[in-house]
């Protein structure tokens, strides 16, 4: 096959693996809501735990991951095989990641992207991946937020590859993610500055139709505990 048409299937594929919404496909499977309807109304990890089901969260995160994982190894195994190089390996992790901000299987709905980043960059290297897991892990630890834990991880990622390692396609491919990832985020932190941002693994109030009477209950409810309370 001609090395440029086995690029563009390399890079095509991968796009496709990352369209797979595993916060919605895992969420039906557990009979849960959709992760599109409540909370931060993001198809990702994080807002699946708002449901407090964490077995499904997990999954969520293990299969987000690998859809940006599992892309690039393929990649950097057929390269010898098909005569395509960094720069494809590059693309088809930028790919996998685009993919699950824009899944065409979803009509486009997509999350931020910070598990299938992360998937991504440990395909890339290893060592890069556990310095950017690691810098989550201590912003988490902190400060409870996810949000903020994955931004400064963001930030963060393309000097670890600049400082540490080289510039490269694989270095453009790692600051094209970062920025879309901090773009995806903006709300947040806008929920941040204001100090009105959810922590890690903050329930979520139960999703409600739009002019359903369930606003009304919740304002019975509230009643109720008032008179308790005296």
């Amino acid at each position: 096959m001609n090395p440029w048409l086995s690029s563009l299937v390399a890079i095509v594929a991968a796009y496709l693996v990352g369209s797979l919404s595993f916060a919605v496909i895992i969420s039906r499977v557990f009979g849960l809501a959709d992760p599109r309807s409540y909370g931060s109304k993001n198809p990702g990890a994080t807002n699946v735990l708002r449901s407090g089901h964490r077995a499904a969260a997990v999954l969520t995160l293990a299969f987000d991951a690998l859809k940006g994982f599992v892309p690039v190894m393929l990649a950097l195994a057929f390269a010898p095989r098909f005569g395509f190089g960094e720069t494809t390996v590059a693309f088809a992790g930028l790919a996998a990641f685009l993919g699950h901000l824009w899944p065409v299987f979803f009509r486009f709905e997509g999350g931020k992207g910070v598990a299938t980043a992360a998937g991504v960059l440990f395909a890339f290297n290893p060592w890069l991946g556990a310095a950017t897991l690691l810098t989550w892990v201590i912003i988490v630890l902190f400060f409870r937020y996810s949000s903020l834990a994955s931004i400064v991880s963001a930030l963060f990622a393309p000097f670890y590859q600049l400082l540490i390692w080289e510039a490269s396609p694989i270095a453009l491919a790692i600051a094209a993610m970062s920025l879309l990832l901090i773009w995806r985020h903006s709300g947040n932190i806008r929920k941040l500055l204001a100090g009105t941002e959810s922590k890690l693994g903050q329930r979520a109030a139960p999703a409600v139709a739009p002019h359903g009477h369930s606003h009304g209950h919740s304002h019975g409810h509230g009643r109720h505990e008032h008179k308790k309370g005296h």
